[in-house]
């Protein structure tokens, strides 16, 4: 199956589920409000059949220079905040999980961030448990050193 990408616009969202309330319910009462209000930024993934099989949200963030990795730290000028984009909230209809969809939306949300004209030294992601984590450290993300399910990977 291929999908489409794209920001999200009039799709249809009622019978989305991915398994996790919270999500749910963001995608389908919250997220036009924040994309509104320009709280983030809203991108979603079209079946062929124009079901909505996942997103993802990305927003401006920035990150405590002293929160950086002794590695990452070396290479930067020592101001008190590193701009970062951060991976809001992503999820995959339950129909279309373990397809690498998810891996797909976030090599998305990558590439969007390195393209855009607005700049961010990394990609965040808040990881809900260990499970969530290991999937993003899977595709190059690595903890924070003082916060596990706070994951970062350079853009």
């Amino acid at each position: 199956m291929s999908y489409r990408i794209e920001l999200l616009a009039d799709h249809d969202r009622r019978n989305f589920s991915c398994g996790s309330i919270a999500l749910d319910r963001y995608f389908r009462e919250q997220a036009t409000q924040d994309v509104r209000r320009r709280l983030a930024t809203c991108f979603v993934a079209v079946s062929d059949e124009d079901e909505v099989a996942g997103f993802y949200t990305l927003a401006a963030t920035s990150l405590a220079f002293d929160r950086l990795a002794p590695e990452d730290a070396k290479k930067l000028p020592r101001y008190p905040v590193v701009p970062a984009i951060l991976l809001g909230r992503l999820a995959t209809a339950l129909a279309h999980q373990g397809k690498r969809l998810g891996a797909s939306l976030v090599a998305d949300a990558i590439s969007r961030s390195i393209r855009s004209d607005i700049v961010g030294y990394a990609m965040l992601v808040d990881a809900k448990d260990a499970k969530a984590a290991a999937f993003y450290q899977k595709l190059g993300f690595r903890s924070l050193p003082d916060s596990p399910l706070r994951l970062v990977r350079r853009l």
